[in-house]
């Protein structure tokens, strides 16, 4: 009886809870970049910004905050500029790749068509939540500033463009990690900046028994495909 009260407890202390930021509006302090990877990221005017206008990015690059999240729910104003095939997303319940500039898992893709749709970055590389309606691009605001929220609790994840909801994706797979690490991505390609701010998180109850990345022994895993 005791346990059970215990546990009540925290999960009323776990709903309860306010957001909280990742991103302090100054600096970087806290945050992880592959080393070689710096000069791709930078605070401006209280905003992470990525990429650059000057010259084309070479590979995918990440930024990852503090601390590992199963079940939360995450929001955060992000926008591009620069270049009408800027394209960008925020990882979720992933992983880095040792010794290669590659994460894995879910993204919330951001770009020209890609807006709002959950994207599995490096794994199965492929779009795996769709829009639950083709209308709901219209939620975007190109070229402005667009309020993203990530939900996810257990095997579901939910995605909302200002305030319009775009996917609503329960993974199958047993074998898909459903915790991780949070990043904020900058796209290869030709020259163009993301921004992000208000990068806000707020811890959800756990699930028990999903699966994690040490749990299923995959910690480390290379992209599949080519590298």
């Amino acid at each position: 009886m005791k346990s059970l009260v215990v546990l009540a407890l925290l999960s009323a202390t776990l709903q309860a809870a306010e957001p909280v930021s990742l991103f302090d509006g100054e600096s970087l302090d806290g945050w992880t970049i592959r080393e070689g990877e710096e000069k791709w990221w930078r605070v401006e005017k209280g905003e992470i910004v990525g990429g650059t206008l000057k010259e084309r990015i070479p590979h995918n690059t990440f930024i990852t905050p503090p601390g590992r999240y199963a079940n939360f729910e995450l929001s955060l104003d992000v926008k591009t500029e620069g270049s009408a095939k800027a394209n960008a997303g925020i990882q979720i319940r992933s992983e880095r790749v040792p010794d290669h500039h590659e994460m894995i898992g879910y993204q919330a893709d951001v770009g020209a068509g890609w807006w709002g749709k959950l994207y599995d970055e490096s794994r199965r590389r492929r779009v795996v939540g769709d829009h639950v309606d083709p209308a709901v691009a219209k939620a975007v605001k190109l070229d402005e500033w667009n309020v993203y929220r990530i939900r996810c609790v257990g095997p579901r994840i939910q995605l909302f463009v200002n305030g319009t909801k775009t996917v609503d994706y329960v993974e199958q797979d047993p074998k898909i990690p459903l915790e991780g690490l949070i990043a904020l991505q900058t796209h290869s390609g030709e020259p163009f900046l993301v921004r992000y701010r208000n990068v806000r998180i707020k811890e959800l109850p756990p699930t028990e028994g999903i699966p994690t990345w040490a749990t299923l022994g995959i910690e480390g895993r290379r992209p599949w495909g080519k590298n």
